[in-house]
């Protein structure tokens, strides 16, 4: 996607950026970097109709204000072709970057507080429900409406259907949920840091109360999948963990599948 026209209001507000796409992630959006004198800024453009909306993501980030370091929002717009929203940056490399290589014990450090401090933030007012229920309702729909893409599953899945994995899902449900304020995706490219310590968070669309194993279990693979098994340890001792359930981490990464 070439830099896309915008409205006047968004036009002013990035008048003389010069725009980069950004290609790291999975996400539906198409992710601009925005850079200027006066610093970066990030930009993401979805059409309407999307499965995900970028207004689920502004909502969360603008009650995540003063909780948590995540972006500013600089502007919203949905122009009933495309959601755009602009945001501040979060300054640093995201976790996955090759130059954490030589630190990897401090990386699992930071990634291991930096989850702690989202878990720790006050779900009583909370109006983000992302818990099983819901969840699986949503898959379900998602299931419904061939919204899930089978061939990007992991390969522990290759050849299944998606509705093999949906009566999987209803079948292995956990009998409790652990409910704390999760990201929802939290995997290294969504956590930044700065001079080898936590910067922020970014991607929080999928953000809401649900079991903690919703993130650890993602995490857990995304460390896997960037450094290797032998960290994991690590992160899990960091974070307090000393007997990982590998039955919600399995479980939470199959519902990922759906999403």
């Amino acid at each position: 996607m070439q830099k896309p026209q915008v409205s006047e209001g968004l036009s002013r507000l990035t008048e003389g950026l010069e725009w980069k796409r950004i290609t790291i992630g999975y996400s539906e959006a198409n992710t601009f970097l925005l850079t200027g004198a006066a610093g970066n800024r990030y930009l993401k453009v979805l059409p309407v109709g999307s499965v995900e909306t970028l207004r689920q993501e502004k909502e969360r980030m603008e009650w995540l204000q003063g909780k948590l370091p995540v972006p500013e929002i600089l502007y919203y717009e949905d122009d009933g072709s495309n959601e755009y929203l602009l945001m501040s940056e979060i300054p640093g490399l995201d976790a996955s970057h090759r130059l954490y290589e030589s630190m990897l014990p401090q990386l699992m450090r930071e990634l291991a507080a930096g989850l702690r401090a989202i878990h720790e933030v006050d779900i009583r007012n909370c109006p983000f429900d992302q818990r099983l229920e819901r969840k699986i309702g949503e898959a379900g729909k998602r299931v419904e409406n061939r919204l899930v893409d089978e061939d990007d599953f992991d390969e522990i899945r290759e050849g299944c259907t998606a509705e093999q994995l949906f009566q999987e899902l209803i079948r292995e449900k956990p009998a409790d949920e652990d409910l704390v304020f999760t990201h929802g995706d939290y995997c290294l490219p969504n956590v930044i840091l700065q001079d080898g310590r936590l910067s922020g968070f970014i991607d929080w669309g999928r953000a809401g109360v649900a079991d903690r194993y919703q993130d650890i279990a993602l995490a857990v693979r995304s460390i896997r999948y960037n450094f290797g098994e032998e960290y994991v340890a690590t992160f899990l001792d960091v974070y307090g963990i000393t007997q990982l359930d590998e039955s919600k981490v399995s479980y939470y990464q199959l519902m990922d599948e759906f999403f």
